[in-house]
């Protein structure tokens, strides 16, 4: 897809993605870029860090059956 076609995303969108604590990339990165392209960002976390501009210092993994079932219970309720 081109620029035009990106600058142009509406309704909801399903990110996947690892938390950042530190708010500068992962999904909080992911959820402000929906929201400037004025899609509505539902999420999927895939991991928790604690994390700070001077690095990550630890990372937790929910369960694989945790992140099916965030999934699950999005896209039956709010499909992408």
């Amino acid at each position: 897809c081109d620029s035009k076609d990106i600058m142009a995303i509406k309704g909801n969108v399903l990110v996947i993605a690892g938390s950042d604590s530190g708010g500068g990339a992962g999904i909080q990165a992911d959820i402000k870029a929906m929201q400037a392209l004025g899609a509505f960002a539902t999420t999927a976390v895939t991991a928790l860090t604690a994390q700070n501009t001077l690095g990550v210092h630890d990372i937790h993994a929910p369960p694989i059956e945790f992140l099916v079932k965030q999934i699950d219970v999005i896209v039956n309720d709010l499909p992408p």
